[in-house]
């Protein structure tokens, strides 16, 4: 029951916002009905909690300690963005950026996208998952192209074809996967459920388990935003709404990669091998790297901090790649302080492009005088994301560095070298935007601050204390994972 309600609750809000258009209540109702999803989800939390894994829905829905904590952290941003967005689209509508239909449009959408997420969570057939990755892929893309401005459909074009191209390869990889368990379970659903192929894994066929990975890791890693398959990324983020810029870099390339490693894990087990694990490394390493000399010639704020998406999910890729219990209790962490970092910047970007009117980097200055809390966000924001102690991705790059030294530290030269360019190239660019003068253009707005100071908060109390419940929600993922 509570798995429906966390499922229903976003449907049946999204149709009503469908009605409802942009008419006053409206922005409420999208909180509201985001706030009743991050109630259930911690309800579910409890429940795993107290009782531990289980099985629902006859077998279609399974909540474990890895997906459940997914599952809260994605409800909650929805919240928090839903807050967010109320003052920042207002905003727009009223400096006629979007009409009456298009905020019909955002937030019927804004809904259906983070149920669409929450299903590929929970859902225990690998075929679902499937669906529900596409049906994400749908609904931001028409997100994505919401101002309907050339270079926002342009873009939108862009991440439906290279991500309809990926999801294509990741259907062909699900199929050989069944292909393989159909000899075990035979016909029927059963070869689809996660919890049968996972007791299963060592007596899939590896062959084909090995070739469905590699489809599986293009397909997957497309919606991760991996090199070299991530171009449709900065494209989507610097032309949609900044609120879905938002949940698509905190949420979105979480669920995909989450996709990604239960692949990972069938592949291991039947394989006996680290095949999928280097895969995933290589991928991974050519991510960091790529995004982080990327980060020095971005223009567009939005855009850099695409690429600083990308950064961040190869580092957590290359840790599930590189396995073992304290690199992938690092990358578990990552995921979670990446989610509540990089969504509070998009916050405070997207209010420092209305103050300026553009995403131009070099027309964007004196934020911390034109709105103290809207500059010293962003500053704080970008000295966490960047690792600076005592935040939280410092916590989760220093346990997955720790891993690299001990079991693969070849690699560590070219890890630190992605990290630190990053770093460089970040503080380059926004101290000036941050503590610059303010040009006359500057406008002040009504900014939303309570996403951000939460957001932060939680960062940084994360960095400096790992909860009970999470660190033993952490532990049972990892016993899951590492085998």
């Amino acid at each position: 029951m509570i798995i429906t309600a966390l499922l229903v609750i976003n449907l049946a809000a999204a149709a009503v916002l469908a009605f409802m258009g942009d008419r006053k209540l409206a922005p409420e109702l999208n909180i509201a009905g985001s706030a009743a999803t991050f109630a259930a989800s911690l309800a579910l939390a409890v429940r795993v909690h107290d009782e531990g894994p289980f099985v629902a829905g006859g077998g279609f829905f399974f909540v474990d300690a890895f997906n459940v904590y997914l599952a809260v952290l994605t409800a909650f941003v929805s919240m928090t963005t839903a807050v967010f967005s109320r003052r920042y689209m207002a905003h727009e509508r009223r400096h006629g950026k979007i009409g009456h239909k298009g905020m019909r449009f955002y937030h019927a959408m804004f809904q259906l996208f983070i149920f669409a997420m929450l299903l590929a969570l929970l859902t225990n057939n690998i075929g679902v998952l499937w669906i529900a990755m596409e049906l994400a892929t749908l609904s931001t893309v028409l997100l994505v192209s919401l101002y309907r401005t050339p270079p926002a459909v342009e873009a939108a074009w862009k991440y439906f074809i290279l991500c309809g191209v990926g999801i294509a390869q990741a259907l062909f990889g699900t199929v050989l996967l069944y292909f393989a368990a159909e000899k075990i379970f035979g016909e029927g659903s059963n070869g689809l459920l996660w919890t049968n192929l996972s007791a299963a894994a060592g007596s899939l066929e590896p062959t084909v388990l090995s070739i469905a990975f590699i489809f599986l890791m293009v397909g997957y890693g497309t919606k991760v935003g991996l090199v070299p398959l991530h171009n449709w990324l900065p494209d989507a983020h610097s032309e949609g709404p900044t609120p879905i810029s938002a949940v698509l870099s905190g949420l979105l390339l979480n669920v995909a990669l989450y996709a990604l490693v239960r692949c990972k894990v069938l592949v291991d087990g039947a394989t006996h091998s680290h095949k999928a694990g280097y895969i995933m490394m290589v991928f991974g390493l050519l991510s960091v790297l790529v995004a982080a000399f990327s980060l020095l010639r971005q223009k567009d704020v939005k855009r850099m901090f695409a690429y600083s998406s990308i950064e961040h999910m190869g580092i957590a890729t290359f840790a599930f790649g590189l396995g073992g219990p304290v690199a992938t209790f690092g990358a578990l962490l990552h995921m979670l302080v990446h989610s509540l970092t990089k969504s509070s910047i998009f916050f405070t970007v997207g209010h420092a492009a209305q103050m300026h009117s553009t995403q131009d980097i070099s027309r964007i200055g004196g934020l911390v005088k034109g709105n103290p809390l809207v500059g010293w966000g962003l500053m704080f924001g970008v000295a966490a994301i960047a690792g600076m102690p005592p935040f939280g991705v410092f916590t989760s790059e220093f346990l997955i560095l720790t891993a690299l030294i001990k079991d693969a530290p070849y690699f560590v030269p070219l890890f630190l070298l992605g990290i630190a360019v990053a770093f460089a190239a970040l503080f380059r660019r926004v101290i000036p935007m941050v503590f610059g003068d303010a040009p006359s253009w500057q406008k002040p707005i009504k900014a939303s601050h309570m996403p951000v100071l939460v957001h932060m908060g939680l960062a940084l109390g994360l960095g400096l204390y790992l909860p009970g419940f999470l660190s033993e929600w952490f532990h049972m993922a990892v016993e899951m994972l590492v085998k």
